[in-house]
């Protein structure tokens, strides 16, 4: 069943908690550049329609563009995570701030099963919509030094996403999260992923989902792309 929670228009959700920003970092010995290692700023930066002013990606053919040009990761996770990592007797130092699944926003209220395809917010002078759910790979395995930890995140479903800019504007640590417009279907964030990336598209009547799915304007054109794959 998908818990959907339908926020009013124009309520104030929450607040912008910690705004980062990075660029491309030696990542790997083999010699990967990564941004996930972004850093906090304190200070209001311009959202353009690829991304935050000074904000990089290492291989814009699978990250970075239009849909991915904020990645916002709920901060209701983080002790989720302490606790996971706990049952094995770990404690991780990364999970002490804000940044470390590489987010750019760390906030409150962004729960992907409250949050649908097409939702859209405003982030201080700008707009943004979500379009996707984030895939985790490899990438956060060695961010973290812990084999697995990807298909932690597909298992537990708590992915995060992106945003796309629909209007330009300056964006504060601070601002308010306000929602404008609300999509008119019960694709959420997590009801897609599960589809998607989580292995729901192999349960028994998922092909007319995927085919749905694959028609959604507002989802990622990649995303339309694999559903319309899976569909056959």
């Amino acid at each position: 069943m998908v818990h959907l929670v339908r926020y009013a228009l124009n309520m104030i959700l929450s607040q912008i908690d910690v705004l980062l920003i990075g660029k491309p970092k030696a990542f790997h010995a083999d010699g990967t550049m990564s941004a996930m290692a972004r850093t906090p700023v304190d200070r209001p930066v311009f959202l353009g329609k690829n991304g935050f002013e000074g904000d990089q990606v290492a291989d814009p053919a699978v990250h970075g563009g239009a849909d991915k040009a904020v990645h916002f990761y709920p901060a209701e996770h983080y002790p989720k995570w302490i606790a996971h990592f706990a049952a094995e007797k770990f404690v991780h130092p990364l999970l002490d701030q804000a940044g470390a699944f590489g987010e750019n926003i760390s906030a409150c209220g962004l729960l992907e099963d409250n949050v649908r395809i097409g939702d859209q917010f405003r982030l201080g002078r700008a707009i943004v919509e979500v379009a996707q759910g984030r895939q985790p790979c490899w990438k956060l395995d060695h961010h973290f030094g812990v084999h697995g930890l990807s298909g932690a995140v597909i298992n537990s479903g708590r992915c995060g996403g992106y945003f796309r800019v629909i209007e330009e504007g300056a964006v504060a640590p601070g601002d308010s999260i306000q929602q404008v417009h609300a999509a008119e279907h019960d694709w959420t964030v997590a009801r897609t992923f599960h589809l998607l990336i989580g292995g729901g598209h192999r349960a028994e009547g998922a092909k007319s989902q995927l085919r749905a799915l694959a028609t959604l304007e507002t989802l990622a054109e990649s995303w339309r792309t694999r559903a319309a794959k899976l569909a056959g």
